[in-house]
């Protein structure tokens, strides 16, 4: 699919402000996306919007098709009359600038299981019919990622790996005692995921009203404890006992010297392809009807993956296996059509890696941040793009760009500087006018960069199991100062969704 030359922002919707201690999906992002049209921005950029598991990880959820019961609104729902204002009375003092999430996990869940008694009792034939149609059209997952949170429920959180023997293995008079003995908590499930997808409905109507294309994720490969694996066992590399033969990592690269043991259970790539891909097909297709672009997280793992045997300690003792290639994505594009998606094609880029990307037209990714460590044939430096690619200040993966600056040494400080013509006093904006200059067709930043914000606020440290994905945009941020310099960036660059006038600034110093 050809893009337009257009620019956008990555913003997580767990970074939103607001009162309930996360970010949700109600007014704060109504604003937001208001507030990208206004400064005549095209895209905003997403992370998986899945429910997570293990250390808040939007790569780690237990779904690949349900949403995020943490981002409900809870504005929302006492516009609905499925909470009173009262229902919020007790919520406690939360940060404003980050995530702490067991806390907000176990606040909001009380809150959201009142909004559930109330439906049970409400008379709203709309809403009914609503919630059915929904429970219709999502039947191919929905009730297996119910019972299976149901079940964890049951289990105070265990994998599922751990389960009696039973359950487990998916046994049909197991299945069937469960669904009778937890049928509350399995309809509570469901009316979460209906609450999020209808939420989530209105925010992408919303953007598409404000001109506004919001950029997915499919991380390449699925949770092991989550209802995909549980209920699909025969499309992955696992034992009897449901535990990972083989594994998916990386090995040492730019993040970590001994790899990222990412642990995630490797596909049977035979199977999918024996049937036609199908569980593949319903994923991304799910995906797209909830995002207008999608990023297919390691692209590489398509091409060749990075196999470890599930005991090991480290990734360091993998090693590359072919991936289902050309006839993956061709079989996609035969029943799906001409997808728009790009492709994160960074790490250890192979010449295969480079042909699969090419052969089926999609766009790669460049890191500004990574441009200044070599010479002038740097990949990454704006100078030697073409316009078929995707260029990033940095991702949620990478420090904010003036952290970047602030940690690196003085040789790639020296070559940014003469490369950029710039004395390192305004590196974010410095970054930011780099990318937005360049052919690539469409640039990104994301918001800490735009704010000028340093280590303090990033995302995420590949390889650290804990203390991630917890950063929260402040209130304040969404000014009219800030939206007038990321208009005139769009106009002088060529980005502007709007092609409008010029928006003059006498000065940046207050920037």
């Amino acid at each position: 699919m050809k893009f337009k030359r257009s620019s956008g922002i990555i913003l997580h919707p767990t970074s939103l402000p607001g009162p309930h201690g996360i970010g949700e999906l109600g007014p704060e992002a109504h604003r937001w996306i208001n507030f990208l049209s206004q400064a005549g921005c095209a895209l905003w950029q997403v992370l998986p919007l899945g429910p997570t598991g293990y250390g808040d990880s939007p790569y780690q959820c237990f779904s690949a098709f349900a949403g995020n019961p943490y981002l409900i609104s809870l504005d929302k729902l006492v516009d609905e009359k499925l909470l009173e204002p009262a229902d919020l009375a007790d919520r406690p003092a939360f940060p404003t600038d980050h995530v702490d999430y067991w806390p907000v996990i176990c606040w909001k869940l009380s809150v959201l299981d009142k909004a559930y008694e109330n439906f049970k009792h409400i008379n709203s034939k709309k809403l009914q019919q609503e919630y059915e149609a929904f429970q219709a059209q999502q039947a191919f997952w929905l009730n297996d990622f119910a019972v299976f949170m149901a079940l964890k429920d049951v289990h105070n959180g265990a994998p599922w790996h751990t389960w009696e023997t039973p359950l487990r293995q998916r046994q049909p008079q197991a299945l069937a005692a469960v669904q009778q003995e937890h049928a509350r908590s399995i309809e509570r499930q469901v009316f979460l995921q209906f609450l999020f997808f209808r939420q989530w409905a209105e925010v992408h109507e919303h953007a598409r009203q404000e001109g506004i294309r919001i950029i997915g994720d499919i991380p390449i490969f699925v949770a092991h404890d989550s209802a995909d694996v549980w209920a699909n066992p025969g499309l992955f590399y696992l034992d009897k006992a449901g535990q990972p033969t083989i594994v998916a990592g990386v090995p040492p690269d730019y993040f970590s010297p001994t790899g990222q043991l990412w642990g995630n259970p490797l596909y049977r790539w035979d199977v999918h392809k024996a049937n036609g891909y199908e569980w593949w097909l319903r994923r991304i297709r799910s995906v797209l009807e909830m995002v207008d672009i999608v990023r297919i997280d390691h692209f590489r793992g398509f091409a060749a993956y990075w196999e470890v045997p599930g005991d090991a300690p480290t990734a360091q003792t993998g090693r590359w296996v072919p991936g289902p290639g050309k006839h993956f994505f061709e079989a996609v594009r035969s029943a799906l059509g001409d997808l728009p998606i790009i492709a994160e094609d960074l790490g250890v880029v192979t010449p295969d890696v480079s042909d699969l990307r090419d052969s089926m037209g999609l766009p790669g990714m460049k890191i500004v941040q990574f441009a200044f460590s070599g010479d002038p044939a740097d990949p990454f430096l704006p100078h030697n793009y073409s316009e078929h690619c995707v260029v990033y200040t940095g991702t949620h993966d990478n420090d904010t760009a003036r952290g970047w600056y602030e940690r690196i040494n003085d040789v790639e400080k020296d070559f940014y500087r003469r490369y950029l013509a710039r004395d390192g006093h305004d590196v974010s904006w410095d970054m930011i006018r780099a990318a937005w200059s360049s052919v690539a067709v469409l640039a990104l930043a994301p918001i800490q960069d735009f704010l000028s914000l340093g280590n303090e606020a990033r995302m995420n440290y590949p390889g650290n199991p804990s203390g991630n994905w917890q950063w929260r945009m402040p209130a304040e941020t969404i000014s009219e100062l800030l939206r007038n310099r990321i208009k005139e960036t769009n106009y002088i660059y060529r980005r502007d969704k709007d092609t409008v006038e010029i928006v003059k600034v006498e000065s940046y110093d207050n920037f």
